[in-house]
């Protein structure tokens, strides 16, 4: 019996250890019999036709800041100084803003200069790919990897791109290089692993040349659907949220992106607290919203990264024409003239690809292939963003990346009567163990899955494994089908994941709770208000007292 009684503990012991962390993954690389072409955002680095690199979003704080290698931005300061401080006074006398639109569009513009497209949307300056980046790749298209391994890797074809371009012709070079590969290797299909950006070219694909030569789509990550950091701030959707300001400022520092000082974060802390940080922001937006946002947004946009198409595929269907209005104007404005070449193309793949996303989805089922969604979640969306406070992955909502699941808020959680009610209808198994998803009406709620934990730019091998096994499945695969659950949780400091439970799926790195920063009552507001500003003003003390030790 003692015997019986251990070899039952050991089991339980080691199925407790296997399953949660789904430590059978190999960490380093996924094995398929076919090939899977991995198609990714804006990772990849950029270059001019003389080999200088063209910076991009990672590189822009280096710049601004004198940090990049040989950069002297004092004359850049010199002329922006000189070029808009009189534009603002002239806009604050006689209220015409025309001159502060202008410089502002030709200074940022000096910033952004290498990597800015023509209106037309095509590259200037030759400035694409890295030519090594060329090279690997005709090496890669007509050379099978697998050669004795007898397997394909999941780094063994990456299709590399200049992710500013137009999807509609990128789709073009992404099917050629698919044909090369299905050639080099004999093989009938391939597999398709997309994230961010690259799922956008993967729609424009399908939208031109269908699935035949697919087996299978994984897309995590996608902005298909639109990315609200990217479509909400071109169309005038702004709303400086102070809480929203202080959940980024925590998600940044839990990420360890870099580490925010005590002091400061519990002076902006009061300043929410309070409601003297949303007072200024109040007064601001009354005195200088209404006569600044059209021009401003405009001259920002077309200095910075609205001249890119692939960027533009991440405005919503329902921002796309007021986006339109915001950076070019109404029809037959100057702007809309000058950038007819660059418009039409942003047309067509509205017209193609963004107005047809469940068509286009149902196309790829149609045709015979797999497809999965990895949807991830417990971030803040960039505050500046009127929909700050929706359930997202830093970049885009749950409700865009996964193709269509209901959510809550960060505030709330799905009502009682509704999970009762998606209950009784035989659908209480799509809704999350946090209460926030409601799976059932995304557009494939048995092949989608959701990690809460993991930020948008965060590939991990779990997800990555996910998206290979539908890419290479000989059948579609469903939530039921892997040792997944449809709702997990990752943990970016061990690298492990887990299925979500009720217990482990507080993830945030802020407090959620709606009461911390909007009081239910007068009372309660003014409590947390003096609670806030009692603990500042002790860190106020000890700052001076330490300042005043140090010299």
């Amino acid at each position: 019996m003692k015997k019986l009684v251990s070899l039952f503990l050991s089991a339980v012991i080691i199925f407790s250890l296997l399953i949660p962390a789904f430590s059978w993954v190999d960490a380093n690389e996924s094995r398929s019999r076919i090939p899977v072409i991995r198609i990714s955002g804006d990772g990849e680095a950029l270059y001019d036709a003389e080999g200088n690199k063209i910076f991009h979003y990672k590189d822009i704080a280096k710049l601004v800041t004198g940090e990049s290698e040989g950069a002297d931005n004092s004359e850049l300061y010199k002329s922006m100084a000189k070029t808009l401080l009189p534009a603002l006074a002239k806009g604050l006398a006689t209220n015409n803003w025309n001159d502060l639109y202008a410089g502002l569009e030709t200074e940022i513009s000096k910033i952004f200069a290498n990597s800015l497209l023509d209106e037309n949307g095509n590259a200037i300056n030759n400035s694409g790919l890295a030519q090594s980046r060329k090279d690997e790749m005709e090496h890669k298209r007509h050379n099978d990897q697998m050669g004795s391994k007898g397997y394909y890797a999941w780094n063994d074809y990456w299709f590399r791109y200049d992710w500013r371009l137009d999807p509609m012709e990128i789709a073009d070079e992404f099917n050629s290089y698919i044909k090369d590969i299905k050639k080099s290797t004999g093989c009938d299909k391939v597999g398709i692993a997309a994230t961010c950006l690259g799922t956008n070219v993967v729609m424009a694909y399908v939208a031109k040349y269908g699935v035949d030569d697919i087996q299978g789509i994984g897309m995590d990550g996608s902005v298909v659907g639109g990315a609200e950091i990217l479509s909400e701030v071109i169309c005038a959707k702004f709303d400086v949220a102070p809480p929203a300001l202080m959940r980024v400022l925590k998600d940044v520092e839990g990420l360890g992106m870099f580490s925010i000082d005590e002091f400061i974060m519990e002076t902006l802390d009061m300043l929410v607290q309070t409601g003297l940080l949303e007072g200024v922001i109040s007064t601001t937006e009354n005195i200088f919203y209404d006569k600044l946002v059209e021009g401003v947004t405009s001259a920002l946009a077309l200095s910075t990264f609205y001249t890119w198409p692939n960027y533009w595929a991440c405005v919503s269907s329902e921002d796309y024409e007021a986006a339109k209005y915001y950076v070019f104007g109404k029809e037959g404005s100057e702007k809309r003239i000058k950038y007819a070449g660059l418009i039409e193309k942003l047309d067509n793949y509205d017209k193609e690809v963004r107005r047809r996303i469940p068509e286009l989805i149902q196309k790829i089922k149609d045709g015979g292939a797999n497809f999965g969604v990895i949807s991830k979640y417990g971030f803040q969306i960039i505050p500046i963003c009127a929909s700050s406070d929706v359930v997202a992955d830093q970049f885009t909502s749950v409700k865009r990346s996964s193709f269509g699941a209901t959510t809550s808020s960060v505030y709330e959680t799905l009502s009682d009567e509704y999970i009762a009610q998606r209950t009784a209808e035989g659908k209480g198994r799509y809704i999350s163990p946090d209460k926030l998803i409601d799976a059932s009406t995304c557009l494939t709620p048995d092949s989608t899955w959701f990690i809460k934990g993991s930020s948008h730019s965060n590939w991990n091998c779990y997800e990555l494994k996910i998206m290979y096994d539908v890419a290479t499945a000989d059948k579609q695969l469903t939530v039921d089908d892997l040792p997944y659950t449809q709702f997990m949780v990752y943990d970016t400091k061990t690298d492990s994941l887990e299925p979500m439970t009720e217990e482990n799926c507080h993830t945030e790195f802020w407090d959620a709770n709606p009461d911390v920063y909007k009081p239910s009552s007068i009372f309660d507001k003014f409590t947390v208000a003096v609670t806030s500003f009692a603990n500042w003003f002790i860190l106020f003390v000890d700052f001076v007292i330490n300042s005043i030790k140090n010299g």
